[in-house]
């Protein structure tokens, strides 16, 4: 199980998003309040657009906000659509990716640990998350 940096910096997007009080946020001012690429945001963002996130406000005070609330929004759909199903191998594939499976003392523990995660992240929302102290105020220039 690895989220890549695509997914982290998605996370740190969407939560920026769910704390904007001043309207839609630009691209550019995330790229520069967090340090990255603003081309490399982009890709980002066509991405939690197609995935139905987030919607795009044209003009000149345009940018992009949540397509819905943040409390309906969970860490976990957003990491999903950046890197497909998050899971430890052998427990999302019923041990078929695995030789060992059949009679593997290991895989009850990897089950427990892929549920765990799933569960912390599935029930996890931006509005939770941006209710934290510090939240993604601190964060920008924090890596996750």
């Amino acid at each position: 199980m690895l989220v890549s940096t695509k997914g982290r910096y998605a996370l740190r997007m969407m939560l920026q998003l769910a704390e904007s009080n001043d309207g839609p946020v630009r691209i550019r001012d995330v790229a520069d309040a967090q340090g990255i690429s603003a081309k490399y945001l982009e890709q980002i963002m066509i991405v939690l657009k197609g995935a139905g996130f987030v919607e795009s406000i044209r003009g000149p005070k345009g940018g992009y906000c949540l397509s819905e609330p943040a409390d309906k929004i969970t860490v976990g759909s957003i990491i999903r659509a950046m890197e497909g199903e998050l899971s430890i191998n052998c427990v999302r594939t019923n041990g078929s990716s695995c030789p060992h499976s059949k009679g593997c003392k290991t895989l009850r523990l990897w089950t427990m640990v892929d549920d765990a995660v799933c569960g912390i992240i599935d029930k996890i929302t931006l509005k939770d998350m941006a209710e934290w102290e510090g939240s993604s105020k601190v964060l920008m220039s924090d890596s996750l």
